[in-house]
C-alpha cells in the first residue's frame, strides 16, 4: 500500500509540537511497566512479532516501550517510519519498507531485519500535537480491516491519556499514585492480554470480523477507557 506522505519529514508546525512533546518529561526516559504492558497487548491484538511505542524528537525517535525488538532505544529521525507517519492527517497508516513506498525515511534498519509491515496511530495530546505513534510491526507484508484500524487508533488514545495521567500525578509530586495507577491499569491488561493469548490460539489470529469477538475486544476497551476517565478525574481534582 502506498501512502501519500508530505514533502518534508519536518513539517512547519514542528517548533509546536516539540514543544509539546517535551512538556510531558517523558522523552528519553526509562522503560515503565505500564507502557510495555500496552505494546504486549498491542503485538497480541494484531498478531505481529514487533510493537512500539515511539516519541518523534528533533532529531531522534525514543523508543518509550518495545515488545519484540527489546534493547532498541530507538531511531535517527531520518529512519524511522514514525518519523513519516506523524505527518498524516489520517489516523492510521499503513506501509512497507520500500523506498519507493516512503521516500522521505531510510528504511536501511527495518530492511536488514526483514520487517515489511507498519502500521501505526499517532499519540495526539489534548492541544492536536502528535507527538509520537503507537506501532505494529510485521515480516509479512498485509494491511489493515477498518475494525483493525479503529482498535489501533483506539488504542493509541489510550497510550495517549496514560502518557497525560502520567505527568499530572509527576508534577503533583504523587509517585505513589502514579505507581498505584500503573498497577491498576495493568491488572486490567493482564485480563486484555489473557482473552488475547485466548483468541490467537483458537483462530491463529484474532478475526476482527466476527461481531463476537469484535465486541468483546471493545468491551476490554472501554474497561481500560472508564479506569483512565477515573483516575484523570481524581489527578485533577
Amino acid at each position: 500500500m502506498t501512502t501519500n506522505f508530505p514533502d518534508s519529514l519536518v513539517p512547519a508546525n514542528d517548533a509546536a509540537r516539540l514543544r509539546t512533546l517535551h512538556q510531558y518529561d517523558i522523552v528519553n526516559t526509562t522503560s515503565e511497566p505500564i507502557f510495555d504492558d500496552y505494546t504486549a497487548w498491542a503485538a497480541q491484538l494484531f498478531n505481529t512479532p514487533i510493537s512500539l511505542i515511539s516519541l518523534v524528537d528533533d532529531e531522534y525517535v525514543w523508543f518509550k516501550s518495545v515488545t519484540g525488538a527489546e534493547g532498541i532505544p530507538g531511531l535517527p529521525r531520518a529512519e524511522s517510519m514514525c518519523s513519516a507517519a506523524i505527518l498524516q492527517n489520517e489516523p492510521v497508516v499503513t506501509s512497507d519498507y520500500k523506498p519507493e513506498s516512503c521516500t522521505l525515511i531510510r528504511p536501511d534498519v527495518a530492511q536488514a531485519i526483514g520487517l515489511k509491515f507498519y502500521a501505526g496511530a499517532a499519540l495526539q495530546m489534548p492541544d492536536g500535537a502528535r507527538i509520537g505513534m503507537l506501532a505494529v510491526i510485521g515480516r509479512e507484508f498485509r494491511l489493515l480491516t477498518d475494525r483493525e484500524a479503529a482498535v489501533l487508533a483506539r488504542l493509541a488514545a489510550l497510550v495517549s491519556q496514560t502518557i497525560e495521567l502520567r505527568v499530572r500525578y509527576l508534577r503533583a509530586g504523587q509517585q505513589e499514585e502514579w505507581e498505584r495507577a500503573q498497577a491498576e491499569l495493568a491488572d486490567t491488561l493482564d485480563e486484555n492480554s489473557a482473552l488475547a493469548r485466548y483468541l490467537n490460539s483458537r483462530n491463529e489470529g484474532i478475526d476482527y470480523d466476527d461481531d463476537e469477538v469484535a465486541q468483546l475486544i471493545e468491551r476490554r476497551l472501554e474497561g481500560l477507557t472508564k479506569v483512565l476517565e477515573r483516575r484523570m478525574a481524581q489527578a485533577t481534582g
